[in-house]
């Protein structure tokens, strides 16, 4: 890893290195209450030796008493020193038990010793030290005493007394946290990287290249409020995710320049990735570049891409692929924009088996014939194969992959779900970048109950009137470079001239006005269903914008 690595797990992973910091400086702190306070008092002897007059002489008995002063340290730990000490002092210990709580030290190069003596009471630690100054010199004096009527050639001086110091020595709080602090740091480094390698979830475009080679047509900030504003093209459309949108449509349209994808299935791994607000959103966005766009709700177990676009209603896909309704007589108009929407329907019990049928790619077929482009709301890959089917009746996929919800391992076996049915991926929209939590298929379960079947009215628009008025034989150029006559248009998508008229229905409070400029047209006389009772009635025809 270089140091942008670095940087940048820490910067997603801030979190973990905060509180792994703070549990380790709360552990110090804690430690550093509940630890006994230990006191420390130090006295300091100074050796010496008698030696001759001159430089020769005074030399050796330098280099004589540095080589003592190495043995008295070890002599002040021995019951010769200390048991005149617990004597003097009272103490009720032992002679072991007091040489734990002494130290003593030689500075090097000098004939100087320190003695410092610990214990949880500041004044009983400069009594100890006070009665080692008193014993010390006099222990050496007689055992560097080598006759009885000689003086002992070893001179021991104590230079520094001690004195009672109330500051403890043990815990020094500062000091503690400080080491807490700067531990808790490297530990909470640690624990991020770690995290960061064994985290197999998607979050940027590099984890991306690990997994497939696949185009990554855009990049869609998180946002929380997602759920609640799915449409962010049309409530904020200076907002940066509306215009990564319209970025995503650019890059869509650029793919193959040569062959231009028209219908396009959108699915992704798992749940919660956010492939039906991109469906929606990028509808909006090819709308407003006056194309025509047809939505196609293909998720036929849990529908949610109506709900979104403020739609309601029982009649959709799933009653033109059964033959009750035709495909004008369920779509819907999204406001005045040239956008129309086939809504799932009611929840068929075999969607895979009606998703993969002969009448499902007559539709696309139909559809793609007459709009510039035909986006299908597919079910995730993994839970189930609705959209792997769905693949082969379109010109390509493209898979949402939610940032921080979905494992390289599982858009792995995702992607390669669509080769074995060799479905063309035309490319990746990175969803959720800066990614949250979500999931609402679960990870690979994937059922529908009842309380997701539609049961109140959706408003079934018409299709544009290029679409319906079959029998003028006007043109309308496609935006490919296809010419597409009116005649063929009705035959192709209405099903002919017998086809039914379609029935006005509402949309709940709020939802766009899909009907507007529809008004009723008198039968012409040469229609060739002129002496019927339905040609006698009129038909309603959306007015030209």
């Amino acid at each position: 890893m270089e140091l942008r690595d670095y940087l940048d797990v820490a910067r997603k992973r801030w979190r973990v290195i905060v509180a792994v910091t703070l549990a380790v400086v709360a552990a110090a702190a804690l430690w550093t209450a509940t630890t006994t306070r230990t006191y420390a008092s130090t006295t300091q002897f100074f050796v010496s030796t008698s030696g001759g007059d001159n430089a020769a002489s005074l030399q050796q008995g330098n280099t004589f008493t540095q080589a003592r002063v190495k043995s008295y340290t070890q002599l002040l730990e021995s019951p010769k020193i200390l048991d005149p000490v617990i004597a003097a002092t009272g103490l009720d210990t032992t002679a072991a038990a007091l040489a734990g709580q002494i130290s003593a030290t030689v500075p090097l190069d000098t004939v100087v010793i320190e003695v410092t003596v610990t214990d949880t009471s500041a004044t009983r630690a400069a009594d100890i030290a006070r009665a080692i100054a008193g014993t010390f010199p006099k222990a050496i004096a007689d055992i560097e005493q080598v006759q009885s009527d000689q003086q002992s050639p070893v001179k021991v001086t104590v230079v520094k007394q001690a004195a009672v110091d109330p500051t403890p020595v043990s815990p020094r709080p500062a000091r503690n946290l400080a080491l807490g602090l700067a531990l808790g740091l490297l530990l909470g480094a640690a624990v991020a990287v770690l995290r960061d390698v064994l985290d197999q979830r998607v979050k940027s475009s590099r984890d991306l290249e690990s997994v497939t080679d696949a185009t990554v047509i855009g990049g869609i900030a998180y946002d929380a409020d997602a759920g609640d504003h799915p449409l962010i093209v049309q409530v904020d459309p200076r907002s940066p995710r509306a215009e990564a949108f319209r970025s995503v449509r650019t890059n869509l349209q650029f793919i193959d320049v040569t062959d231009a994808p028209r219908t396009i299935v959108v699915t992704s791994s798992v749940a919660g990735e956010g492939k039906s607000t991109t469906v929606a959103n990028l509808g909006l966005t090819l709308a407003e570049t006056g194309h025509s766009v047809a939505i196609i709700e293909g998720d036929l177990r849990r529908p949610r891409l109506l709900e979104y676009l403020g739609f309601e209603g029982a009649v959709g896909l799933t009653d033109v692929l059964i033959g009750r309704l035709e495909a004008h007589e369920a779509m819907q108009q999204f406001g005045r924009s040239d956008l129309w929407l086939l809504g799932a329907g009611p929840i068929p019990p075999n969607p895979s088996e009606l998703l993969g049928s002969p009448s499902m790619a007559a539709l696309i077929e139909r559809l793609g014939q007459r709009f510039d482009h035909v986006l299908i709301d597919a079910p995730p890959l993994l839970p189930v194969t609705d959209a792997a089917v769905l693949s082969t009746l379109v010109d390509g996929a493209v898979v949402v992959v939610g940032a921080g919800v979905v494992t390289r391992d599982q858009l792995r076996h995702a992607l390669d779900s669509l080769e074995a049915v060799n479905g063309r991926v035309l490319g990746v929209i990175l969803n959720r970048l800066q990614a949250g939590e979500g999931g609402a298929y679960g990870t690979y379960a994937y059922d529908y109950s009842a309380d997701t079947e539609r049961t109140t009215a959706r408003g079934p628009g018409r299709l544009p009137a290029w679409l319906t008025r079959g029998s003028r034989g006007s043109a309308r150029p496609g935006r490919y470079g296809r010419g597409r006559t009116g005649t063929d248009a009705a035959e192709a998508v209405t099903g002919g001239a017998d086809a039914v008229a379609p029935a006005r229905a509402t949309t709940r409070t709020g939802a766009p006005a899909g009907r507007t400029g529809i008004r009723p047209t008198p039968p012409r006389t040469d229609d060739p269903r002129a002496g019927d009772a339905d040609a006698a009635a009129p038909r309603p025809e959306v007015a030209r914008r």
